[in-house]
């Protein structure tokens, strides 16, 4: 081969060699510029692994912006005086039976002062006869005796009429109660209000065991809405509740309260002497394994979780809870997102444990 040849073989050989290094070079470039302009995987700003308070409570960690990206808001809690609630369980009654009686009431009424005038006029009829036969005045002995048994005919009546009546002010005592029974046999303004509809009656049931030492005086039923409706204690029921086997009282309540007959209903009503403790809205509460649960501040970026007792459910809503000191900060709202970051920082710190 001659010189010359092999000098542009060799030249080109240079040539296509810096070419071939300078793509790679501007391929590890470009590859490590995109990679550098893609955006790190941040951190949590929750703890890795959810710290313990010592008494077996779980602490989660967020700093404040990761709060506000949560919705995170706390409120300050103060205990104050509460009248225990007894929670009860009723249903606004059918009133077509007690209508139907107050009607059979009603006519039984009638009928007795039907056979009271008929005795009134009898009874005069007979005297008249009675005395113009001793006077011998036109009066035969047929005709006084006709008179007599038309007297004892109404007297007779009369007292039939007011057995009936007084056995359905029994029947209306014995299945309504003594307040309401009274209505039916006097016609009182409740049976009105109940008849025109202006008020509902509600039967309400307590719990096997529980029971109220005088009638209460603030009762209360839940509507569907989240509000509730005041009931006006009447007396003690005469029949408990097939399904539940306690207590029976009997309320009436607004009729403009959306109470509808046939509608089952919760009611509280008051019962014992007064609690201390704090109020824990729905909002605040977690549900874990089946229990219930509270976040609590216990730092600037820091939140303690703490089981809460359900026990004592209040009629507005919420929770009375016992043992929670004056002034400590409730989570009410991203209660369920600390528990999320908890279970995922717990999730993070499982292999740890494995090694």
């Amino acid at each position: 081969m001659s010189g010359g040849r092999f000098r542009w073989l060799a030249g080109f050989a240079v040539l296509l060699a810096a070419v071939l290094g300078g793509l790679a070079v501007y391929g590890f470039i470009a590859v490590h510029g995109e990679a550098a302009r893609e955006p790190r995987p941040q951190a949590s700003s929750s703890s890795t692994r959810p710290a313990s308070t010592g008494n077996g409570n779980s602490v989660i960690t967020l700093d404040a912006a990761a709060q506000r990206a949560d919705g995170v808001k706390v409120i300050l809690l103060k205990n104050a005086a509460h009248q225990p609630r007894l929670r009860a369980y009723g249903n606004v009654v059918d009133l077509a039976p007690l209508t139907e009686l107050a009607s059979r009431q009603a006519e039984a009424a009638a009928q007795l002062a039907i056979a009271q005038a008929k005795l009134v006029a009898s009874r005069a009829a007979f005297e008249r006869a009675r005395a113009l036969f001793r006077d011998r005045q036109n009066m035969s002995a047929a005709d006084l005796q006709t008179a007599e048994a038309a007297f004892h005919v109404d007297q007779a009546g009369l007292m039939a009429a007011q057995a009936r009546l007084d056995t359905l002010a029994i029947s209306a005592r014995q299945n309504w109660g003594p307040v309401l029974g009274e209505a039916v046999v006097n016609e009182t303004p409740l049976l009105h209000r109940l008849m025109a509809r202006d008020e509902v009656l509600v039967q309400v049931t307590l719990r096997p065991g529980e029971a109220v030492t005088e009638p209460p005086a603030n009762a209360v039923v839940a509507l569907d809405n989240g509000t509730s409706a005041p009931l006006h204690f009447l007396s003690p029921a005469t029949r408990t509740d097939p399904r539940l086997q306690g207590l029976s009282l009997l309320f009436t309540a607004p009729a403009d309260s959306g109470l509808l007959p046939g509608i089952s209903v919760v009611a509280f009503l008051a019962g014992g002497p007064a609690v201390e403790g704090v109020v824990v809205p729905p909002s605040a509460i977690v549900w874990d394994q089946g229990r219930a649960w509270a976040y609590f501040r216990n730092g600037s970026s820091s939140f303690a979780r703490r089981r809460i007792a359900t026990d004592r459910r209040l009629p507005e809503g919420g929770y009375l809870v016992q043992g929670i000191p004056d002034n400590a900060e409730l989570v009410v709202a991203g209660a369920q997102m600390l528990l999320s970051e908890e279970s995922r920082g717990a999730r993070r710190a499982a292999p740890e444990d494995d090694d």
